[in-house]
C-alpha cells in the first residue's frame, strides 16, 4: 500500500470523521446480521419446529442464538402463529431500517472526506506546478500535464478513494459475519476459510495485468490533450497549410489506441466481478452439499432452520467479497495514475525560495553577474558571464538564436538558478533575497504577450490588487493603449478573450506594457518585445517601451538592432559566451559579429 501513502496521508485531518464512519459501518453491519438472524425464528415457526427445545447446544447453553430464540419463543407461545409471524416481520423491518439508516449516515460522513482528499490532491498538484522552475515545462507537454490534473486525478477519485469505502466496510462485514458463522458452526466455517485463499489467487491473476494497460491509457489520454491543445492553438496554420486531414488522422489514431487500451482494461476488469461471484456461489454450493450432509446425518447439532439461516449469513459474505475484488482491480488500474501524479509532485524544485531570505524593497546601486555559468542537465548553455549594470542604465543582449540571450535574462528573476558563479543585486546574492521581494522589483515584457481571459483593466492590474481605475488609465496612456481601449465597446471592462484573442498583436503588447508601467518596477527585462509586430504597431509599441524605460534599469534582448542603438552597453553572445561588448559605435568600429549583424539587417 506504500504507493497509495500520499493519498491516504490526507486522512490525517479527518480522524474524527473516520471514527464516526467506522462506528456507523459497524452498526449497519450488526443490524444486517440481525436481520438475517431473524430468519431463524421465522423458519422455526414456518416449519413447525418445537421452539421449546434448545437448538444450539455447542459452546454454552446461554449462547446468543439461544437467547434470541428463547425470547422470541416466549412471544410466540403467548399468542397465535399469525401474531408471532407479525412480530418476526416487524423485527426484520426494524433491523433493515436501522441497517440502512447507519449505512446512509456512514456515506454522509465519508462523502466530504473523499471529496476533501481529492480537492487537496488537486490543490497540491496545482501548487507544485506553480512552484516548478520554467525549465521543467520545456520538457513537458502541456496537454499531458492537463491530463494528469484531470484524468489521472479523476482516476484516483474513482478508484483509490472510492475503494477506501470498500476496504473499510467490506472487510468488517466479512469478519463480523465469519465470527457469527464460526459461533454457530466452527466446522463448517473452517471449510469456508480454506476456500478464500483460492478465490483470492484466481482473482489476483486476472487483475494483475491491469496496471500495464492503465499506463498505456494514461499516456494516450495525455497525447489526446496535447494534440487538442496544439490544434486549438494552431488552427490558422493548420488551415493555411491544408493539414486538417493529417491532424485528423493523427487524432483518430491516438483515439483508436486509447479505445483499444480502454477495452482491454474493461475486459479484464469486467471479468473480476463475475469471477468472484462464481467462486462465491461455488463455495456456497459446496457448503450446501457438505453442510447438508452433516445436518442430515446428525453429525452436527443443527436443524434445517438453523442451517438455512447459516447459509443466509454466509451468502451475506459474497457481496462484500465481490466488492473487495472489484476494488482491488480498480486499485491496480489507478496505480499508473498515482505514478504519473507522483512524477510531478516529486519533481525537484531547482529554484527554491529562501524562507529566511532578506526583503528587498528598492534597487539602489547595480546588478552584477560574476563568473555566471548555467547548464541545462549536462549541456552548458552559458559560460563565464561577467558584466555589471549600474542603476538607470540600459544593457542590450544580441546574438543569433540559441546564443543564450533569453536564458541569461531569465537568471535575474530566478526562473532558473545559476550552475556556478553568482548574481548580485546591490552587492547581495539574489539567492539571499526572498523570491517574492526580488521579483517585485522586476517587470518583464516578452515577445509573445501573455493575457488572461479577463477584462483589459484586470489584465493591466495583474498582481496589483489595490490599483484604482485612474492608475490603470494613467498606465495605459503611458503605454499608448488608452486611445484604442476607449474605442472598445466596454472600454476598460472589455473582455480580451482566450489568450487575448480579441485584440491585435500590437494592442496585446501595449496592454502588457501598461501592466509593467502600473507595477512601476525599477528593473525591466524586455525580451524582443517588438520583433513580431508590423511597422505601425512596432512604432507605437516602441514609443511605449521608451516611455516605460525612462529612469529605469533595463535589460533588452533585441532582434531588430535599430531599437538598441542608444543602449549604454551591448553584449554580443555566441554559443553562451560574451564575444563582444561595447556601445553601438564601438562595436561598429570593431567590425566583428555585431557589425555583420547590423549590415545584414540594413541590407534587408
Amino acid at each position: 500500500m506504500g504507493k497509495y501513502s500520499r493519498v491516504f496521508s490526507y486522512l490525517q485531518g479527518y480522524k474524527k470523521s473516520i471514527v464516526f464512519y467506522i462506528i456507523n459501518i459497524l452498526l449497519s453491519i450488526v443490524f444486517s446480521v440481525i436481520s438475517l438472524a431473524m430468519l431463524f425464528p421465522f423458519l422455526q415457526l414456518l416449519f413447525g419446529v418445537n421452539t421449546n427445545q434448545p437448538v444450539v447446544r455447542n459452546h454454552n447453553s446461554f449462547s446468543l442464538m439461544n437467547l434470541v430464540n428463547n425470547y422470541l419463543t416466549q412471544l410466540i407461545n403467548k399468542g397465535d402463529a399469525f401474531f408471532a409471524l407479525g412480530i418476526v416481520c416487524l423485527l426484520i423491518i426494524s433491523s433493515i431500517f436501522f441497517k440502512n439508516l447507519f449505512l446512509y449516515l456512514s456515506v454522509r460522513i465519508l462523502s466530504p472526506v473523499k471529496n476533501g482528499i481529492v480537492t487537496k490532491l488537486r490543490i497540491e498538484m496545482y501548487n507544485k506546478l506553480l512552484s516548478l522552475p520554467i525549465g521543467y515545462f520545456t520538457e513537458q507537454k502541456k496537454g499531458d500535464l492537463m491530463s494528469r490534473m484531470s484524468n489521472d486525478i479523476n482516476e484516483i477519485e474513482g478508484s483509490v478513494i472510492g475503494a477506501f469505502e470498500g476496504w473499510v466496510k467490506d472487510p468488517i462485514s466479512i469478519v463480523i459475519n465469519l465470527c457469527v458463522l464460526f459461533y454457530i458452526s466452527p466446522r463448517l466455517t473452517f471449510f469456508i476459510l480454506l476456500s478464500l485463499p483460492v478465490m483470492g489467487l484466481l482473482i489476483g491473476r486476472v487483475t494483475r495485468s491491469l496496471k500495464k494497460q492503465s499506463v498505456r491509457v494514461a499516456e494516450k489520454s495525455g497525447e489526446t490533450f496535447s494534440t487538442l491543445d496544439e490544434t486549438l492553438g494552431g488552427l490558422r496554420v493548420i488551415k493555411a497549410f491544408n493539414v486538417e486531414n493529417k491532424l485528423r488522422q493523427k487524432f483518430f489514431q491516438i483515439s483508436d489506441d486509447l479505445l483499444h487500451a480502454k477495452n482491454q482494461i474493461g475486459f479484464r476488469q469486467a471479468l473480476a466481478s463475475p469471477l468472484s461471484e462464481l467462486m462465491g456461489v461455488t463455495v456456497f454450493a459446496g457448503i450446501l452439499w457438505f453442510g447438508g450432509r452433516l445436518v442430515l446425518s446428525h453429525e452436527i447439532e443443527m436443524n434445517g432452520a438453523l442451517f438455512l439461516t447459516y447459509m443466509g449469513l454466509f451468502y451475506n459474505i459474497i457481496a462484500p467479497a465481490k466488492s473487495i475484488s472489484a476494488a482491488f482491480s480498480n486499485l491496480q488500474r489507478a496505480t499508473s495514475a498515482i505514478y504519473r501524479i507522483e512524477e510531478v509532485l516529486n519533481a525537484p524544485i531547482t529554484v527554491d525560495d529562501n524562507p529566511n531570505g532578506k526583503k528587498i524593497s528598492s534597487f539602489n546601486e547595480s546588478i552584477e553577474f560574476k563568473n555566471v555559468c548555467f547548464n541545462y542537465e549536462d549541456t552548458p548553455i552559458l559560460k563565464n558571464i561577467n558584466f555589471t549594470i549600474e542603476k538607470g542604465k540600459t544593457i542590450a543582449l544580441v546574438g543569433s538564436s540559441g546564443a543564450g540571450k533569453s536564458t541569461l535574462a531569465d537568471l535575474l528573476p530566478r526562473f532558473h538558478d545559476v550552475s556556478s558563479g553568482e548574481i548580485l543585486v546591490d552587492g547581495v546574492n539574489i539567492k539571499d533575497y526572498s523570491l517574492q521581494s526580488l521579483r517585485s522589483l522586476i517587470s518583464i515584457v516578452t515577445q509573445e504577450p501573455v493575457l488572461f481571459n479577463d477584462t483589459i483593466a484586470n489584465n493591466i492590474a495583474l498582481g496589483m490588487d489595490k490599483a484604482n481605475k485612474n492608475e490603470i488609465v494613467d498606465a495605459a496612456k503611458i503605454a499608448n493603449a488608452d486611445y484604442f481601449i476607449k474605442k472598445k465597446e466596454n472600454d476598460y471592462d472589455t473582455n480580451v478573450g482566450d489568450r487575448g484573442s480579441k485584440l491585435s498583436g500590437g494592442e496585446k503588447q501595449r496592454v502588457t506594457i501598461a501592466r509593467a508601467v502600473l507595477k512601476n518596477p525599477p528593473i525591466l527585462i524586455l525580451d524582443e518585445a517588438t520583433s513580431s509586430l508590423d511597422t505601425e504597431s512596432e512604432r507605437l509599441v516602441q514609443d511605449a517601451i521608451n516611455n516605460l524605460m525612462t529612469n529605469r534599469t533595463s535589460i533588452v534582448i533585441a532582434h531588430r538592432l535599430s531599437t538598441i542603438r542608444h543602449a549604454d552597453e551591448i553584449l554580443v553572445l555566441s554559443k553562451g559566451e560574451i564575444v563582444e561588448r561595447g556601445n553601438h559605435d564601438q562595436l561598429l568600429a570593431h567590425k566583428g559579429i555585431y557589425y555583420r549583424l547590423v549590415e545584414m539587417q540594413e541590407v534587408k
